[in-house]
């Protein structure tokens, strides 16, 4: 009861501070740019890159779910993340491996062509990834857009969930961008597509907490099969997918939450989702639902509407930001 008593306290007290995440130059809407660059369809024009690199590399999903996360869930989805700098957020160790930076770009490329000077490259993140899901899943969500570019990016801000992050410290870093343990439990579902580095989740397989044992929450024939791709000591640093049912490793579904009660998670955050008090319920009912990728949609809209309220503009390069105006 004290436990949960916490957790509700600290839910109420990011609701109460939530109000700073949202946007200063007017609200977020979907179809935000209808009408402004004539008549072109933004949007349509976003999908266009996004589908052409699906094609060849459909591994692009994941890049583009972990893009939106890592940039939104800094200072709020501000395109922080794609700013070039020696001391840029891009050069903290979180974001050293996230890519995707060249489909914004080519994106960017493609609607500055025909509306020069008026889609944000924020806004270009939320709609690239939506677009990348839909083509993952088979389902489509509307994103709100209307978002201004930041102007300031340093990895000092970069304080990002960890892969060994107990499910109530998760719960409260969630509750600080004023999002609930459900949303918490659907955005993880990003792991649906995606791999994972050998050296996040060793530990699990050879000395867990220094047992010298691996997990003992995980499948021990998971355990056999990791062992094989991730040699103790081995220098190659190899991935694996962190869905372990191959025929949906590609796929946005809940196959991930199946996994995890199978006691097939690869992260220990994930599996601990399904054996937490406070989440085990909530990963049972999306294991058995049919409505997944509706609920992911909108569990995606609202990271998407986090915003810090500071001062923001539309960049000219989404690496840079634009250079002072000449008096």
């Amino acid at each position: 009861m004290k436990m949960a008593r916490t957790t509700i306290l600290v839910l109420a007290l990011a609701l109460a501070t939530a109000s700073l995440m949202r946007p200063c130059n007017g609200a977020l809407e979907a179809g935000f740019y209808r009408g402004k660059c004539g008549i072109a369809d933004i949007e349509q024009v976003v999908r266009g890159v996004v589908v052409a690199r699906f094609v060849r590399d459909p591994t692009i999903t994941a890049a583009l779910l972990r893009l939106q996360f890592h940039d939104c869930f800094v200072n709020g989805c501000d395109a922080s993340i794609l700013l070039d700098g020696e001391k840029s957020e891009k050069t903290a160790p979180p974001n050293l491996s996230v890519r995707g930076y060249d489909i914004i770009d080519a994106a960017k490329s493609a609607v500055e062509a025909i509306c020069p000077g008026v889609v944000s490259c924020a806004d270009i993140i939320v709609m690239a990834t939506r677009d990348a899901v839909s083509l993952s899943g088979r389902k489509w969500y509307l994103v709100q857009t209307g978002r201004k570019d930041g102007l300031v990016s340093l990895p000092s801000d970069v304080n990002l969930p960890g892969p060994t992050i107990s499910v109530s410290q998760s719960i409260a870093a969630f509750a600080q961008k004023g999002l609930s343990v459900t949303d918490m439990v659907y955005l993880l579902g990003g792991h649906t597509v995606g791999v994972a580095h050998c050296s996040f989740f060793q530990d699990r397989l050879y000395n867990f907490q220094k047992t010298g044992k691996p997990d003992p929450t995980m499948d021990p024939a998971l355990v056999r099969t990791l062992r094989s791709r991730c040699p103790e000591k081995s220098k190659v640093d190899n991935t694996v997918n962190l869905d372990q049912n191959q025929l949906s490793a590609l796929t946005v579904d809940n196959s991930y939450y199946k996994q995890l009660q199978a006691h097939r998670g690869i992260l220990q955050i994930d599996q601990e989702l399904a054996l937490d008090r406070l989440t085990n319920a909530t990963v049972s009912k999306i294991a058995k639902s049919l409505d997944f990728s509706t609920k992911f949609g909108e569990a995606m809209v609202k990271l998407g509407a986090l915003q810090s309220g500071s001062p923001g503009e539309i960049r000219k390069s989404c690496r840079a930001v634009n250079p002072p105006r000449s008096k």
